[in-house]
């Protein structure tokens, strides 16, 4: 067994700014562990810590049941696969997946053996003798996956490495490096922006935000039950419709804009600490997969939907579904930037002027650009948090 034990790891650079913040996670043996977040949040700067290619200005790391933050990366019996390939242009496949294990004078008989077991495991053994030059974007990318691989480490560390290729060979690689590391069973700390990768890839999911840790968990858990406006709004494409709204009297009804939206008891049954936001403001979130065309309207008893109107700007025709985009007189929240550095608040201009907002339907929708059209939103599907913390209101 060998678990990667992160405890309260800090990095302040000489200048005062802190990239990583009292970072606490625990990757246990085996796991797919994504870190993901907005470019400078600290994901990359957590994961070279791991690495020993930054230093450790304060915490714990263990890999194992050993402390690591003094020891060298090349002691710490971990592989790292970056975004760029630095594949050898003069050497074939074999010889570069073979690298390592020849400058640590491995015998030459259990190099070939390895490389060849390796190749095997890649799907490239037809391409060995070949030169990186003669080999494709995502071919490349799985020598450069080789040459972790044949090392055997204890734990593999991937810094974005999908991020170069185009968004198809994207889609392929991403089940390609999840099989073979379940193949490989080692535990693997994956570093991306890319949310549709922390998804289906992870086993759990890292979200950070500004050097800190804002949840981690089952990637259906985090995309079901965000804690903040942020993952909320950052998990999930297209992201989460966030809008600025109030509650009126008791929280049984809600004013979006100039349309007042009557709750169903339901609502206030399933969250009572919403009569705490009465008559306040809060934000409101709903997700595109939630929002359909408005039918017939139910009887009163069990009724489950609100409905309200938007007016159509834009439709995305994408084949098995439709993207449209609609404009309300609520102000849009947005999710990137939500937070100040220090994480209290959201920041001044983060609500912007009345907002756009997308629905997900189905691809034989009725629906044209310009139409005002009324939405339903099942309410067992909205999301309410509070509008200064931006924090989740839970039961």
């Amino acid at each position: 067994m060998c678990p990667v034990t992160l405890e309260k790891l800090t990095k302040v650079y000489p200048n005062g700014y802190e990239a990583v913040h009292e970072f606490d996670l625990e990757v246990a043996d085996g796991e797919f562990m994504v870190l993901v977040g907005p470019s400078g949040c600290g994901k990359t700067t957590a994961m070279r810590m791991v690495a020993g290619l930054e230093q450790i200005s304060s915490g714990t790391l263990r890999i194992g049941d050993r402390i690591m933050n003094d020891v060298s990366p090349r002691d710490r019996d971990i592989a790292m696969v970056f975004q760029n390939y630095a594949l050898y242009p003069h050497m074939t496949v074999g010889e570069n997946i073979g690298f390592a294990l020849k400058m640590k004078h491995t015998p030459k008989q259990e190099i070939v053996n390895k490389v060849r077991d390796t190749a095997e495991i890649l799907g490239l053994t037809e391409w060995i003798d070949r030169k990186p030059g003669q080999l494709s974007g995502g071919q490349r990318q799985r020598v450069a996956m080789g040459r972790a691989i044949v090392r055997e480490p204890k734990v593999f560390l991937m810094d974005e490495p999908l991020s170069n290729l185009d968004a198809k060979l994207r889609v392929q690689m991403r089940a390609e490096v999840a099989r073979i590391q379940r193949r490989l069973g080692v535990a693997t700390i994956y570093v991306t922006h890319d949310q549709v990768e922390a998804m289906t890839m992870g086993d759990r999911v890292a979200v950070m935000r500004a050097g800190v840790l804002l949840q981690c968990d089952k990637p259906q858990r985090i995309y079901d039950s965000p804690v903040n406006i942020f993952v909320a709004g950052f998990m999930g494409s297209p992201s989460m419709n966030l809008f600025e709204a109030s509650l009126g009297e008791g929280a049984r009804s809600l004013r979006l804009g100039s349309q007042e939206i009557v709750l169903p008891a339901s609502v206030l049954a399933a969250r009572p600490s919403l009569v705490k936001y009465a008559n306040n403001e809060i934000v409101i979130g709903v997700r595109p997969e939630s929002l359909a065309m408005a039918g017939p309207k139910r009887s009163a008893s069990g009724n489950e939907t609100v409905q309200f109107e938007g007016d159509v700007d834009l439709i995305e025709a994408l084949g098995s579904e439709i993207l449209v985009h609609f404009s309300t007189d609520a102000h849009r929240v947005e999710a990137e930037g939500m937070y100040s550095d220090d994480a209290e608040g959201l920041e001044a201009g983060s609500i912007t002027r009345p907002g756009d907002g997308v629905a997900r339907m189905a691809p034989d929708t009725q629906v044209t650009i310009g139409s005002r059209i009324k939405l339903q939103m099942n309410t067992k599907r909205l999301y309410f948090f509070d509008a200064v913390t931006g924090l989740s209101i839970e039961e």
